[in-house]
């Protein structure tokens, strides 16, 4: 025993290890004191160095009758096996090392049944062996694939009987049709591309390169070693490559400049919104899509959103070398453009990057090194972000007067989350602005398939075999949503065309133009005005301008910060409300949420309609007698309430919010094909995103013409209409007749 453990060694792993584990103890903050914890760290240590000292010690003359080969080839194979999941595979341990076992066993009866065949002669047994192996491979791989599909395809299903007037009915035209303009493509770049033959002898007109050195220090070391051998150029010198589509014709034409995310560098991207820009070409927008590849992934690293910046100011350096154009640097362009009207798109980090050329055209230098002049400001009238991210920038972006729209899939597995409602809070408007926000959640689109080129999964194999595909809309479909709400936001934000604004407003509008999906919007103007918005305070009695607020026989009744399906914040506050209730209740106790006006805020004589933003809560939230959470039935459909308005002379009138919208159900995700894999990976299977709901104040005056709504008193949501349930609420308020 001696022996076993005195040797120099053992000792020095031994010192090792309990300093390691008396380190751990000391910081393992459990309540009792850290020399307690840390005695405890380093006897745990002893204990587990002698027991394993003395298995191996144990083991080791059976060891080493294994022959010499076999453990050779297994350790040899272990280590490989490591290595490829360490840097190739990156799945998790559990996964990937059972299927490999797997593999091996089905791989092994394969080739012990062809050695017994060609050695030992052993047809009979060899081919059995062959065949188990055979039909076990076949098995595990059609068992891995069946594990797609959407399992809450039930649950999400959308389908109502409300019958909703659609915008083609009212001869709106479908804005994903094409216009009456041809349309003339071309390339703009650098001429000197070594990569991209379309940006060096197929270009139409030269750029010159432009200086980013300022913007992205972190072009360095590897990256920027390998970065300018493959493409020939560096920071410094930053080509502005694009691609126009042009409507034939005189002129000027407003401009929807379109950029792209990060994406492999060498799979280039600024090609996959060609449908974007000849959609909008046709109806008299010049569409541009901008090549920013160079700074996108690589295998020698991205470089972590550190490039943000730089993906914004590139686009205001190209509005910058479309001004000199358009003022006659270019005989060919001169006069073409409108630059007072121009959208910017952005897709995954270029939905950011779009956010922040917005910021950035207004200042006169560059907020992280203010030795960068700038100076743009470009007539940019709207931005729209698709499947954006959000904080890949350090700072901040909080933009004011400029229409804004974001789009994101359910089954996102890239941005899981729908981050572009966080610029959707943070944008504020003047009194006198007369524009939008607006956005628009998807259920079954993932990231990539808005853009053509990128394709089915939004991981790269051997990482996109664990997703779930099956569940995903065709790529067609999924660009189409892309063409409806793009093009109707440049009809009406460049052109004033005001028929495609209700599509915003309310997304049930537009289904003849769109995927039979379901569908969540959310939308504000300035013709809103939000009465409750629980943004204020803690106190949950109470909101702005002596609102008073209180809930009668709710089980739940709280106001929170809404969170996205891992945690973060979507940095907007909500009200949460859960009832349940026989269904005989009587009067005095149906849930009742009061919002009592003060005499200042009482005329609403030209209020349009009410408003709210709804979203289904989670039902597992209310305790039913002995019942457990999966055995309460979720509707498939929001849950349906009254709305009560009173005025100060007694009169009041209600009506069911069914009974004008088409509630919003719970969309619900299975991103991979493994749920245990869904909630390492992406969270929950869930996450609240609101709709927007209206009631025309003419169906209040249906109920009751004696209602004076320039003398209301007070709104009641009266949850008379099911007898369970949990929503979520949010901007209450009241929408006043368009100007």
């Amino acid at each position: 025993m001696k022996n076993l453990f005195l040797k120099p060694v053992f000792l020095a792993v031994a010192i090792l290890v309990l300093t390691l584990f008396g380190v751990a103890g000391y910081h393992y903050a459990i309540g009792y004191p850290a020399w307690a914890t840390m005695l405890a760290g380093i006897f745990i240590g002893i204990i587990l160095l002698i027991v394993f000292k003395m298995l191996l010690t144990w083991l080791g003359p059976l060891v080493r009758k294994i022959p010499l080969t076999i453990v050779t080839t297994v350790l040899s194979g272990f280590l490989a096996l490591y290595i490829m999941r360490m840097y190739a595979f990156r799945w998790p341990s559990i996964l990937f090392y059972a299927l490999a076992i797997f593999g091996f066993v089905c791989i092994t009866l394969m080739t012990f049944g062809l050695w017994r065949i060609i050695k030992k002669g052993n047809i009979k047994g060899g081919v059995v062996l062959l065949v188990v192996g055979a039909i076990l491979g076949f098995l595990g791989i059609f068992g891995f694939n069946s594990l797609d599909g959407d399992p809450y395809i039930e649950e999400n299903d959308a389908s109502t009987s409300l019958s909703i007037e659609q915008l083609s009915a009212k001869g709106v035209k479908d804005p994903s049709q094409k216009g009456k303009f041809e349309v003339d493509v071309f390339t703009y770049g650098s001429g000197t591309d070594n990569k991209r033959p379309e940006y060096a002898e197929g270009v139409r007109i030269k750029t010159p390169t432009v200086d980013a050195s300022l913007l992205l220090p972190e072009w360095k070391g590897k990256k920027k070693k390998w970065r300018e051998k493959f493409w020939g150029f560096g920071v410094d010198s930053f080509p502005l490559n694009g691609r126009v589509y042009m409507p034939k014709g005189k002129g000027p034409f407003p401009m929807v400049m379109m950029v792209h995310g990060n994406h492999s560098m060498i799979d280039y991207s600024d090609g996959g919104y060609a449908y974007l820009g000849e959609l909008l070409a046709s109806r008299g927008i010049i569409g541009v899509s901008v090549d920013e590849n160079f700074i996108n992934g690589h295998w020698s690293g991205d470089f972590g959103g550190k490039e943000m910046p730089t993906r914004g100011w590139l686009l205001l350096k190209h509005l910058e070398q479309w001004e000199k154009w358009n003022q006659g640097d270019s005989p060919e362009l001169k006069g073409k453009v409108d630059m007072d009207n121009i959208v910017l798109v952005g897709h995954s980090r270029g939905g950011e990057a779009v956010s922040i050329a917005a910021a950035f055209n207004g200042l006169d230098r560059f907020p992280d090194n203010g030795n960068e002049k700038f100076n743009f400001n470009f007539g940019i009238k709207g931005i729209i972000t698709i499947a954006p991210t959000d904080y890949r920038y350090h700072r901040e972006i909080s933009l004011k007067d400029i229409n804004y729209l974001s789009i994101q899939g359910a089954y996102d597995s890239d941005e899981t989350s729908f981050w572009g409602m966080r610029p959707y809070h943070r944008l504020t408007f003047s009194d006198d602005f007369t524009g939008f926000k607006a956005g628009l959640y998807m259920n079954h689109a993932n990231h990539g398939q808005f853009n053509s080129s990128w394709g089915r999964s939004d991981f790269g194999a051997p990482m996109k075999w664990l997703l779930n595909l099956e569940p995903l809309v065709s790529g067609e479909e999924q660009r189409q949503v892309a063409k409806v709400y793009v093009t109707g936001f440049a009809e009406t934000v460049l052109k004033g065309n005001k028929d495609y604004l209700p599509m915003f407003q309310n997304v049930d509008l537009a289904q003849d133009w769109l995927p039979k999906e379901t569908y969540m919007s959310q939308y504000a103007d300035t013709n809103k005005e939000v009465l409750v918005d629980f943004e204020e305070d803690m106190d949950i009695t109470s909101a702005s301008d002596g609102i008073r607020l209180f809930a009668e026989n709710f089980k739940v009744w709280r106001e929170m910060e809404l969170e996205s399906r891992d945690g973060q914040s979507q940095q907007n506050n909500a009200l949460v409300l859960g009832w349940s209730h026989g269904a005989n209740v009587d009067k005095d106790s149906v849930p009742v949420y009061n919002i009592e006006l003060p005499d200042m805020l009482t005329d609403f004589g030209s209020a349009d309609s009410l408003v709210l933003s709804m979203a289904m809560g989670d039902i597992s939230e209310l305790k039913i007698g002995d019942k457990e959470d999966g055995e309460i039935e979720t509707p498939k459909t929001g849950f349906n309430f009254s709305i009560v308005l009173k005025d100060s002379l007694g009169h009041m009138a209600s009506v069911a919010l069914a009974k004008e919208n088409m509630l919003p159900g719970k969309i619900k995700t299975k991103f991979t094909k493994f749920k245990f894999l869904d909630k390492d990976m992406i969270g929950k299977e869930t996450e609240t995103q609101l709709k927007s709901c209206y009631v025309p104040m003419s169906s209040f005056l249906k109920k009751n013409d004696s209602l004076k709504l320039d003398k209301l008193k007070s709104i009641h949501l009266v949850f008379d209409k099911d007898s369970l349930g949990v929503v979520v609420l949010d901007d209450i308020g009241f929408y006043g007749k368009s100007q």
